[in-house]
């Protein structure tokens, strides 16, 4: 017979991560984060998501503070790509007012990812372009 210790399963090991903690052996009240979500408006959602793509772009393209440690123009490049493609589809949804600093933001994003490249894209190739057409500074 052995004395050594089963390794616990993975629902074992995240709840031993978790016990101790705010609410620890309470479950997850699903219901009510529903119940709060359909509460937020969907152009406080759409905007909300914008802004996370914007920071984690800028993030990507070394404009944070000690920027060049994190920069990564291959993930910058995705995350304006998706940023484009998500200001362009909710612009008639969400409305001039809050499309305009969205777009603003997107073409500042798109003027740095070509500032940074080595070797720029050609006007309409770069990054969420074949949405919002090309960009010039």
């Amino acid at each position: 017979m052995s004395d050594a210790v089963p390794s616990p399963g993975p629902d074992e090991t995240v709840a031993a991560e978790t016990a101790g903690g705010p609410g620890a052996g309470q479950a997850p009240d699903f219901d009510a984060a529903t119940r709060d979500i359909a509460d937020v408006p969907a152009v406080e959602v759409i905007t909300t998501v914008a802004v996370h793509l914007m920071s984690a772009a800028a993030v990507n393209l070394g404009l944070a503070e000690e920027g060049e440690q994190h920069k990564d123009l291959d993930e910058a490049r995705k995350l304006i790509q998706a940023l484009a493609g998500l200001v362009t589809a909710s612009a008639t949804e969400i409305g001039s007012y809050h499309a305009a600093p969205l777009r603003d933001g997107l073409k500042s994003l798109q003027l740095a990812f070509r500032e940074a490249s080595v070797v720029p894209d050609e006007p309409g190739q770069g990054p969420g372009e074949k949405f919002t057409g090309p960009v010039y500074g």
